[in-house]
């Protein structure tokens, strides 16, 4: 039997399966989530491909900016299989922070990598989403295929609609993103679907040691936002400013 009748099986069986046991599943990837997360400190979240190998450039750009970003004290959050999310844990890996791979259950491609600290399995991919979006303060989007797009696409609404806030948004890759970028431009805001200030959403660069930069810059808002607030006596709050300069 191949691949292809497999994953079909399996998708019947899913259809045909209990409504009540599959909210269980939903609440137990949830639960888990909130669980074994909740307590983070200053996170970045990398998206990009599973098939980029340890010779492509972003491969090796990802394990620099992951290193780099592990130096200044944020941990670091992938999907923790191959690929781009290898490098980053690699990358991370070297300091003394989290290496965070959030994982998903696939008939294929998704294999762990080696590098994570912390690691966790989900069974759907719209809970492993809520996780590497909610509790990270910036969102780093490196070259990929549907999934990354998908991821990038998650990112922008959550903070254009305000679900999120003092979330930062890089894409890395300027030729590989360019014509999304014009595609946005030219036919998003062209035509009225988005707003002019929707497009400051977007960081495109190729520049590792600006986004660190800029990363370093939203932490200090957000520690200014808690103290305004009156929230220093939280958990969160000490966090944050114990990666103060």
């Amino acid at each position: 039997m191949n691949k292809n009748n497999e994953l079909t099986k399996k998708y019947i069986r899913d259809i045909k399966s209990a409504d009540v046991w599959s909210v269980f599943k939903i609440l137990a990837d949830f639960v888990k989530g909130f669980d074994e997360l909740g307590d983070l400190g200053p996170t970045v979240t990398i998206f990009g491909s599973a098939r980029t190998d340890k010779e492509n450039r972003y491969y090796k750009q990802a394990t620099n900016l992951a290193k780099l970003l592990a130096s200044h004290g944020y941990n670091i959050m992938t999907g923790g299989g191959p690929g781009i999310m290898e490098a980053a844990n690699k990358g991370a890996s070297s300091e003394p922070v989290e290496s965070i791979g959030l994982n998903i259950d696939l008939e294929h491609e998704q294999a762990k990598n080696p590098y994570t600290s912390k690691e966790l399995t989900f069974d759907y991919f719209f809970s492993r989403k809520v996780m590497l979006v909610k509790y990270s303060m910036a969102y780093v989007i490196f070259p990929g295929g549907f999934g990354t797009l998908d991821e990038l696409f998650e990112a922008l609404t959550l903070v254009q609609t305000r679900k999120v806030t003092g979330v930062k948004i890089f894409i890395i890759g300027t030729a590989f993103y360019q014509p999304l970028i014009e595609f946005i431009q030219d036919k998003l805001l062209a035509e009225g679907m988005i707003e002019k200030e929707d497009l400051d959403m977007v960081h495109l660069t190729d520049d590792c040691q600006s986004v660190a930069d800029e990363i370093d810059i939203s932490l200090e808002k957000q520690i200014e936002v808690l103290e305004d607030a009156g929230l220093k006596n939280t958990t969160y709050y000490k966090s944050l400013s114990s990666l103060r300069k």
